[in-house]
């Protein structure tokens, strides 16, 4: 199947783990790719096994903390393919800030990350996406929807993409463009094992300790594969899902029941 054929689609966060694999994912259903991060060989090595027939694939070097970066890589998707249809806001980052310790910069980076990296690229992407069909995916988390101690920054700032679902799938549904998001649980990525491990440390027990009681926390009793989120995503912006949008999925193994 080949779903996506001929659609333009932007991914940010795209060089590894969840990113990667909706990015792969929509590759294999025939779209053209905008795979944006900061690190950019990853990103090169990523489009060149997805270029060997045609460009379909285009790796941007972004910040998405920089609106001038953000602006930049996407006068360069305009240049290369004039227009787009699908973004997927996927680009994040964690880490632990107790609010008896001083961690104001690591708190601002995750806000501006998470939060303020999925405004400006969905408001710079809006310029070159045409009105009816349009879609915009949003990625939060299960910490979206309740609170992990020492991790306020990033629980605040999953919520807040999920205000920003509501507030912009208002605003943009008379221009027929849906605007949906996904609360993953634990997913098998770097981030997850980071995650493991700084919990573990303040536990005082191993990661292998820990990981165990994250599944044992999981209803279905197993981590998620990033390529799971990836097909949700590419349900919510194919046209079976065009009805659906300020809502939010989520994809957590039933984690949020307990």
């Amino acid at each position: 199947m080949h779903r996506f054929a001929d659609k333009v689609v932007l991914v940010t966060g795209a060089s590894r783990g969840i990113g990667r694999a909706i990015a792969e994912a929509y590759l294999e259903e025939g779209a053209k790719v905008a795979l944006l991060a900061r690190t950019l060989p990853e990103l090169e090595s990523l489009a060149d096994a997805w270029n060997r027939d045609r460009r379909r694939a285009l790796a941007l070097e972004c910040d998405v903390t920089s609106r001038e970066s953000v602006e930049s890589a996407l006068s360069e998707l305009r240049a290369s393919w004039g227009t787009l249809d699908i973004v997927v806001n996927n680009a994040g980052i964690s880490g632990r800030t107790p609010i008896d310790e001083d961690a104001l910069e690591l708190w601002q980076k995750i806000l501006d990350v998470n939060l303020t990296g999925s405004y400006l690229v969905s408001r710079a992407a809006l310029e070159l996406m045409t009105s009816g069909g349009g879609r915009i995916i949003n990625m939060s988390s299960v910490l979206g929807r309740f609170g992990v101690p020492g991790y306020a920054a990033y629980c605040a700032s999953k919520h807040g993409i999920l205000g920003f679902t509501r507030a912009l799938a208002l605003e943009l549904a008379p221009r027929g463009i849906t605007v949906n998001a996904i609360c993953p649980g634990w997913v098998e990525t770097d981030m997850a094992d980071k995650g493991i491990r700084e919990t573990a440390e303040v536990l005082g027990i191993t990661a292998d300790e820990f990981r165990d009681q994250a599944i044992a926390g999981v209803p279905l009793k197993r981590f998620l594969d990033p390529k799971e989120i990836a097909s949700l995503t590419l349900y919510l912006s194919s046209d079976e899902a065009s009805a659906i949008t300020g809502q939010t999925y989520n994809m957590c193994g039933g984690q949020i029941m307990n």
